[in-house]
């Protein structure tokens, strides 16, 4: 296949049902298909009729359907793959199914809400010799990519240590509120740490040493701890360390050190505006703020490309599953109030910055239609 025909141009294109049309779909994923160059979206699922003859009216979909109605999408023959944005316990319910018919799978992340389903996923996955993706946007995100680079080539030294967080001030209102600990923030954000910390590092922790939550009853959320903190232990005495709250304002960062150098990065796992390093190199001092792209589009137009040129993709399962098995873990530190072993996994495959870096432009939504941020106002 020709590099014009793989990106789309005049050439045969993935054809996306979107199932689930909250704040994500509307918001990041839908306005970005357009000029990702080789998928379209030819089907919406959805429990909402207001949101399916709105958005499919805007996006001239005409293929529209219930949830209910999945099994009938699947036997339709009018897509190749789905986007999966339904809440994080309900993931397998439609990806096994989809997998299972041969038909591809982007999936939100957390993979889903514990190991063994991510498993019975990837077995799913295998039945149908379909491809399953973990939607990991900042795999293909040029300032990420470049500090994998630069720790790949030995700018920080031996790597020792990581700090970072996420938060945000959640809506009481929001569905995240009402689900006790899968709604929280453990599954919510603390996979975007865990991940870049097993990104940079290029391995995977072996150990919660420690895990302890908050719950702040002025946040007015559920019965789940809004705020934790963990320490991780990775191989060879390195050790990382992150916070996640949703009653935090806007804690968006990591920092990375080394013997030879550290890279901060402020913001880090964001989506809007571009993201930004500074970077201590012996006593150089540097700060690079990197161009904004379509971190949507960019993931969806990689995952198109593997489809229509039958790649391997990474993230795959494997990449949501290692996520989980750190979570489990943290969990049982929390429950325990002892450091809790991270069961081992090793990984087929990791990120190549080069293969994976995209550079679409960031692109606008319309006004969304029965959906709104999760953050407070």
């Amino acid at each position: 296949m020709s590099i014009a025909s793989a990106l789309g141009l005049g050439g045969k294109k993935v054809r996306y049902g979107i199932v689930a049309l909250g704040d994500i779909s509307q918001g990041s994923l839908m306005p970005a298909v357009a000029h990702t160059g080789n998928s379209e979206i030819t089907a919406l699922v959805s429990s909402d009729v207001e949101k399916l003859a709105a958005l499919g009216d805007l996006y001239n979909v005409e293929n529209r359907y219930s949830y209910d109605e999945f099994p009938a999408l699947l036997a339709s023959g009018q897509v190749d793959a789905i986007y999966l944005a339904t809440p994080n316990w309900r993931h397998a319910e439609f990806a096994i199914p989809a997998l299972e018919a041969g038909i591809h799978v982007l999936c939100e992340k957390p993979l889903e809400v514990n190991s063994d389903l991510c498993r019975a996923m990837m077995e799913a996955e295998k039945r149908g010799g379909a491809k399953l993706m973990t939607a990991y946007r900042l795999h293909f995100e040029p300032a990420n990519l470049d500090a994998i680079r630069r720790i790949r080539a030995g700018e920080l030294g031996d790597l020792i240590a990581f700090t970072g967080g996420m938060g945000q001030v959640l809506d009481p209102a929001n569905h995240r509120a009402r689900h006790g600990i899968e709604g929280g923030p453990l599954f919510d954000l603390a996979p975007y740490p865990i991940n870049a910390i097993r990104f940079l590092f290029g391995a995977e922790p072996v150990e919660v040493v420690s895990a302890v939550g908050t719950r702040h009853p002025e946040a007015d959320l559920g019965d789940f701890d809004d705020t934790l903190a963990v320490t991780l232990r990775m191989p060879g005495n390195q050790l990382a360390q992150f916070v996640v709250s949703y009653y935090a304002n806007r804690l968006d960062n990591f920092t990375i050190t080394g013997t030879k150098g550290t890279i901060e990065m402020s913001p880090a796992f964001g989506l809007g505006d571009g993201l930004a390093q500074t970077r201590r190199i012996g006593d150089d001092d540097t700060h690079e703020q990197f161009p904004a792209t379509d971190q949507f589009g960019g993931e969806l137009r990689y995952f198109s490309d593997c489809i229509l040129n039958d790649r391997a993709v990474e993230p795959s399962g494997e990449e949501g599953l290692v996520d989980l098995l750190v979570v489990e873990a943290i969990m049982e530190a929390l429950r325990t109030g002892q450091p809790a072993k991270v069961e081992p996994f090793t990984r087929s495959l990791r990120i190549d910055p080069e293969a994976q870096e995209q550079r679409l432009r960031p692109v606008s939504a319309p006004k969304k239609v029965n959906a709104s941020s999760p953050s407070r106002d």
